[in-house]
């Protein structure tokens, strides 16, 4: 088994370093392999990462039975795509639209969609997002930039440990000619937590 003795850790934060202790310490007993772990983390960083989800709102711009299963059932629609959950959460899709913008919180931890946006970004799992969110939503939204409409209401969802959320932004003009492969690509992940919206796609001459 590998040692860590001898890493240098100077560069770690407090909870890095824990982390990284208790890692050790379980791997040594036999409970975990650090290769396991770092299999995972891979999985959720690379492969993962927010391109599921992307994936799951460009079939929704092109796929009208798709659109109508989402709204409907998300996890099953989800599901059929081939992103399932370890948790087994049940999931729901909120579409923003030009009257409505939904926001994304998890206010007593940092429940999150794991199968369809991968790791969960720090601020997210903040305390002053999370109370902020609830308080001031629209505030929250010009931290990120984002400027809405005043008649544009905001919808705040509190995820839990048995239902997480997938926000379906709207679809960026100009993207007519775009299959659902080049759709994917314009949809961020902050975009399908609800602090940022999508820029209208550059024009092709």
């Amino acid at each position: 088994m590998h040692s860590h003795d001898d890493d240098d850790h100077s560069h770690l934060t407090d909870i890095e370093a824990r982390v990284r202790a208790l890692e050790s310490l379980l791997g040594e007993k036999g409970y975990i392999n650090s290769t396991a772990v770092d299999e995972i983390v891979q999985t959720y960083e690379k492969k993962i990462g927010p391109q599921n989800g992307a994936h799951v709102v460009a079939k929704a711009w092109t796929d009208k039975q798709f659109n109508d299963w989402l709204r409907k059932d998300a996890t099953a629609a989800i599901h059929s795509l081939g992103y399932t959950s370890r948790q087994g959460e049940h999931m729901e899709a909120v579409f923003n639209s030009p009257d409505t913008h939904h926001l994304v919180v998890c206010t007593l931890c940092s429940c999150y969609p794991w199968s369809v946006l991968g790791l969960p970004p720090t601020w997210y799992k903040s305390p002053p997002y999370r109370s902020k969110a609830v308080i001031d939503p629209r505030g929250v939204l010009a931290d990120f930039g984002v400027h809405l409409p005043e008649h544009t209401s905001i919808e705040v969802h509190d995820s839990t440990a048995e239902i997480r959320y997938l926000v379906i932004p709207e679809r960026p003009a100009n993207t007519d000619d775009l299959d659902e492969k080049a759709l994917s690509q314009l949809v961020t992940r902050n975009s399908m937590i609800g602090t940022a919206i999508l820029a209208p796609a550059e024009k092709t001459k």
